[in-house]
């Protein structure tokens, strides 16, 4: 009781900064934890398409397509849709670009509430040296008054330098939950990058180049069309 009757003297002589100082506390900690799930939970749903493409030479559309069904809300899900409802008749790099799209479609979803953490590294560190300034101003006061004593002075200044002391320590946290998780989404967006070379790579085998002596990518697949054949030629 005497901890916390002190704590509610504090946060009273800094202006009521160290109560804004605790809620900032809870939302970094809400951001973190919901984020560090969130991520996890796209780590590892890319992982599974990646073991799904790369068990194959060729995308076979059908166990895609129920692939899906079972995981329909995930970025990588996301992506794989659009490749499977795109007309392979198009030239490879419209389908490349439509799948970069589909990536950076994604990307506010994954690096989502991050903005939050950021905000509260930096806010964190001024509202602290405002709440004890302003607990600084209090105690000050004090020694207009001929009786006040030395230790009550001395006391004020050590509430005073809580809330710088609770602003720094909430953005040490929040700096390392901030890189963290940054970290992570950076490793999302390279595993969606992946997905959609893969997927690239396997729904378009035929901008290979062709074997000596074979016919031409061109000639062995007349879905290509005009601009197809151009892109294998210049390619040549």
């Amino acid at each position: 009781m005497l901890a916390l009757q002190t704590l509610a003297d504090a946060a009273h002589k800094s202006g009521g900064i160290l109560y804004i100082m605790a809620l900032l506390l809870l939302l970094a900690l809400a951001v973190t934890i919901e984020r560090f799930w969130a991520l996890g939970r796209m780590q590892t749903q890319c992982r599974r398409w990646v073991r799904e493409l790369k068990g194959h030479s060729h995308v076979d559309t059908g166990l895609l397509r129920e692939r899906l069904q079972g995981d329909a809300d995930s970025p990588a899900a996301h992506v794989v849709a659009v490749a499977l409802s795109h007309d392979l008749g198009d030239p490879l790099d419209h389908f490349s670009d439509r799948l970069e799209e589909a990536v950076m479609d994604q990307a506010p979803q994954v690096d989502r509430g991050l903005w939050m953490l950021d905000t509260i590294v930096t806010l964190a560190p001024l509202l602290g040296l405002l709440g004890t300034i302003v607990g600084m101003f209090n105690t000050f006061q004090a020694l207009s008054h001929p009786a006040a004593a030395t230790q009550a002075v001395t006391g004020g200044v050590g509430e005073a330098l809580l809330a710088t002391a609770a602003g720094l320590f909430i953005a040490v946290l929040g700096l390392v939950a901030f890189n963290a998780l940054h970290q992570r989404v950076r490793l999302v967006m390279h595993q969606l990058e992946r997905i959609k070379l893969m997927l690239a790579n396997r729904m378009y085998p035929h901008y290979r180049s062709p074997q000596p002596g074979s016919r031409g990518a061109h000639e062995a697949s007349p879905r290509l069309g005009a601009a197809g054949a151009q892109s294998v030629q210049l390619l040549q």
